[in-house]
């Protein structure tokens, strides 16, 4: 699985949060304690807005931990809102258009986490995603696929409802083919505006997620980049977080994205 960081509120250096801390992205990338595997080095991205409406983006497939320019990029950014991933591949290539975050306007997605047997229904999803939206398809990964079928069921305008039947979509396909491993989704997504972050699986065991909020802006992260648990809060499984200039509000129950994607 992969890891990875959004921040949100007043603007800062990206290597602030994505290089400096005791436990940071990078340095995840080659020694993660709460994930899968313990080295994402199968490449890395970066995303944040400046001062145009649409992120900047820089993917490559080196490993973050031994990418100067990944650092020396940080250092010199600062943003208001801004995304980091670092991957671990679940089976698909090792390639640039596969590195997270992926961008369709103004919005920003990266996901942690699996469509179990996705190389059994990959054609069946893909076949769902209109013209409009599948052209901008780059890669072959199933976080791609997943972005864009929410892109297609309104993504934009309704950010919960729209994943919610995107995940009940591919739960439907799953079950037809007959696909055991399970559907893990934990994912971030913004307009630079707006954050959402979604946790849960349909076996009730979704990869970490965890945010911190304070006055001066909002971190989600995988897991906590100064090494301990202090002043984290979970997301709950099944919930959904909604933060909007460093304000966070975490929902669960009937509104939350599980209710409709079990």
């Amino acid at each position: 699985m992969c890891r990875f960081l959004a921040y949100s509120g007043e603007p800062v250096f990206l290597s602030d949060l994505v290089c400096a801390p005791t436990h940071s992205l990078v340095h995840q990338s080659l020694h993660a304690d709460e994930g899968k595997t313990e080295t994402n080095g199968d490449g890395f991205g970066i995303g944040w807005y400046g001062e145009r409406p649409e992120p900047g983006i820089y993917r490559d497939i080196s490993p973050a931990w031994s990418d100067e320019n990944l650092v020396n990029l940080c250092g010199q950014v600062r943003a208001r809102t801004f995304f980091a991933h670092v991957r671990a591949s679940t089976g698909t290539a090792t390639a640039r258009a596969n590195c997270h975050p992926f961008v369709y306007g103004r919005h920003l997605f990266m996901h942690n986490g699996q469509i179990g047997g996705y190389h059994r229904i990959k054609r069946r999803l893909e076949a769902l995603i209109p013209d409009t939206f599948y052209d901008h398809r780059r890669g072959s990964t199933d976080s791609e696929v997943i972005f864009l079928l929410a892109l297609a069921n309104g993504l934009e305008q309704d950010p919960v409802g729209a994943m919610a039947r995107t995940l009940e979509t591919i739960r439907g396909l799953m079950k037809e083919a007959g696909v055991s491993e399970p559907l893990r989704f934990t994912a971030l997504l913004t307009d630079g505006e707006t954050l959402t972050a979604y946790r849960w699986a349909c076996d009730g065991r979704p990869p970490s997620l965890y945010f911190r909020d304070g006055p001066g802006g909002i971190v989600v992260v995988s897991e906590p980049i100064d090494g301990c648990r202090e002043g984290w809060r979970v997301v709950p499984k099944g919930g959904t977080l909604r933060a909007r200039h460093g304000h966070a509000t975490v929902v669960t129950g009937p509104e939350a994205v599980r209710s409709r994607a079990a």
